[in-house]
C-alpha cells in the first residue's frame, strides 16, 4: 500500500513556531545497531528534538508539522520501504544516482530541510543528493553534535531561503502575467482617416494595478463620424476593473453596430445589471459622436463630470451638462437625453473621470480641487502652450502636486483635437502631390 503523503501545513516547516527550538526525524536501518545520533549540543538554551524511524513507512507516520528537519541514511534498504516507494525504486539497482529513497522522502515531505548521511567514500553520490534537493549532506564517519546541530540549522535556514525565492519567483510571474493580461485590455483607438489627434493618460489607484474601474474607448465609424467615451465604475478592486473592461467592450460593439445617444446607454445599462456583483454597483458614463466635418457634437452625459472644450483663441470651459441622465444601474427605464454641442473649426476636448478633480488642495487639505479648479488649472497650462499627451501628464502631476502625494483614486484622460489649420495645409499639400495634378492643371491654360 502506497505511504500517504502527510498534510502539509500553509507555514513552511523551516518556520518553526517554538523559537528556537528544532525537532529531527533520523531515518536509519542500520541492522547491525553501529548508528547512533550523536548527542547535540545545547546553544542558549536552544534544543533539538530527535524522533528515529526504521523505515519510508515508519518515517511518513512520525513526519508531523512541528518536524523541521529531516536526516536520511542514503544506505537506507529497498526492501523496508513501502509498496509505494518500491514501486517508484523498483529498478533502484540501476539509477546511475541510487537516490531512491531521497527522491520519496523529498515528494512526501517537499516543506521540509533535508540532511543526507552517507559514507565518506561516498562524496559523489552526496553531491548527487544536493542537487536532487538535499540541502546538505553528512559523512557518517564525521559526524558528532557540534557539526549536526550545526548542519540542522543551516538546512532549515537554507529550506526557508528556498521557499521564499520560490515563492517570490512565482509572485513576480504572477505579477508579469497579470501585467500582460492588463495592458492586452486597454484599448487601443480605431480612428483611422480621422482628422483629430489623440491623447489618453491612465493611472489605477490601486497599488501595482495597471488596470482599475476606469475606462475610455474611441472609435470611428464607416461614416466619419467619432465616437469617443468615458466611464467609472463605482469601486477601486479587480472585480470592478473587470466590469469596467465589460462595459468598454460592450460600447465599442454597440457604437459599431449603429447605436448611438439614449439606445446606446439603455442597452449598456442592461449589460450591467446581469454583470455587476451586487445592485448597489453603478457606472458614470459620458459618450459623445463628433460628426464627420469636425465642428459639432452629440454629448450624453449618465452621471458623468462634464467634458472640457478649449476653442482656439477662448479659454478652457465645461460643456453644457444640466440635462444629463442618472449614472447607469442606479433607475431601471431611466433615459438619457442627447444634447447637440458646436465644437468650431478648432478646438481641444478633454474628458476624464472624477479620479483628476477629487483631490485635496490648500494647506489643511480639506478642500477638493473640483471642476472649477480643473479649468484653472488647464488653462494655466494651456497658456504654456502645452497640448496632447504633454498636457495630460502636467494635468495630472500638478492635481498630484496639489495633494500632497499619490491620488487614491483610478484617473481616466482622454484628450481630441482639431486644428483646422493644420487640416487645410495638409490637404492643399496631398492635393499638390497628387499624380496629374501639374498636367491637368496644364491641360487648362489656352494653347499659344
Amino acid at each position: 500500500m502506497p505511504v500517504p503523503v502527510p498534510q502539509q501545513r500553509a507555514v513552511p516547516a523551516a518556520e518553526t513556531t517554538h523559537g528556537a527550538d528544532l525537532t529531527l526525524l533520523v531515518i536509519e536501518d542500520d541492522p547491525a545497531g553501529t548508528f547512533a545520533v550523536p548527542e547535540l549540543s545545547s546553544t542558549a538554551g536552544a534544543r533539538v528534538r530527535v524522533r528515529t524511524a526504521r523505515n519510508l513507512t515508519e518515517a511518513g507516520r512520525l513526519l508531523t508539522d512541528d518536524v523541521d528537519c529531516i536526516l536520511l541514511d542514503l544506505d537506507l534498504e529497498t526492501a523496508a520501504r513501502p509498496a509505494g516507494a518500491r514501486a517508484e525504486a523498483r529498478d533502484a539497482e540501476t539509477e546511475p544516482d541510487g537516490l531512491a529513497a531521497l527522491k520519496h522522502v523529498l515528494r512526501i515531505a517537499p516543506r521540509h530541510a533535508v540532511l543526507a548521511l552517507t559514507a565518506e567514500d561516498d562524496a559523489e553520490r552526496a553531491a548527487e543528493a544536493v542537487r536532487v534537493g538535499a540541502q546538505d549532506y553528512l559523512f557518517r564517519d564525521e559526524l558528532d553534535g557540534r557539526l549536526l546541530s550545526r548542519a540542522i540549522r543551516y538546512a532549515v535556514e537554507r529550506k526557508r531561503a528556498d521557499i521564499a525565492q520560490h515563492q517570490l519567483t512565482e509572485s513576480r510571474l504572477r505579477a508579469q502575467e497579470n501585467a500582460r493580461l492588463e495592458r492586452g485590455l486597454l484599448p487601443t483607438p480605431l480612428l483611422e482617416g480621422s482628422d483629430l489627434a489623440f491623447a489618453a493618460h491612465y493611472r489605477p489607484g490601486r497599488s501595482r494595478a495597471l488596470l482599475g474601474g476606469d475606462f475610455y474607448d474611441t472609435v470611428r465609424t464607416p461614416d466619419g463620424t467619432v465616437h469617443a467615451m468615458i466611464g467609472d465604475v463605482c469601486g477601486h478592486g479587480p472585480d470592478e476593473a473587470a466590469l469596467g473592461v465589460e462595459l468598454r467592450i460592450a460600447w465599442r460593439a454597440l457604437t459599431l453596430a449603429g447605436l448611438c445617444g439614449d439606445a446606446l446607454l439603455s442597452t449598456l445599462q442592461q449589460v450591467l445589471e446581469h454583470e455587476r456583483q451586487s445592485e448597489e454597483i453603478f457606472a458614470t458614463l459620458c459618450t459623445l459622436d463628433i460628426a464627420p466635418d469636425g465642428r459639432r457634437a452629440g454629448l450624453c452625459i449618465a452621471g458623468h463630470p462634464a467634458p472640457l472644450i478649449a476653442r482656439k483663441g477662448r479659454a478652457a470651459r465645461l460643456l453644457p451638462y444640466d440635462d444629463g441622465g442618472p449614472a447607469l444601474g442606479l433607475l431601471p427605464h431611466a433615459r438619457w437625453p442627447r444634447r447637440q454641442v458646436e465644437l468650431g473649426g478648432s478646438w481641444s476636448l478633454m474628458m476624464y473621470t472624477d479620479g483628476l478633480i477629487e483631490g485635496r488642495v490648500g494647506q489643511e487639505g480639506t478642500q477638493r480641487l473640483g471642476q472649477d479648479g480643473m479649468v484653472a488649472m488647464v488653462n494655466g497650462r494651456l497658456d504654456q502652450g502645452l497640448g496632447g499627451e504633454a498636457l495630460l501628464e502636467a494635468a495630472v502631476t500638478q492635481v498630484q502636486d496639489l495633494n500632497g502625494g499619490e491620488l487614491t483614486d483610478d484617473v481616466a484622460v482622454l484628450l481630441l483635437e482639431r486644428d483646422e489649420s493644420r487640416i487645410r495645409r495638409r490637404g492643399a499639400s496631398a492635393l499638390r502631390s497628387r499624380p496629374g495634378a501639374a498636367s491637368a492643371a496644364g491641360a487648362q491654360r489656352p494653347p499659344l
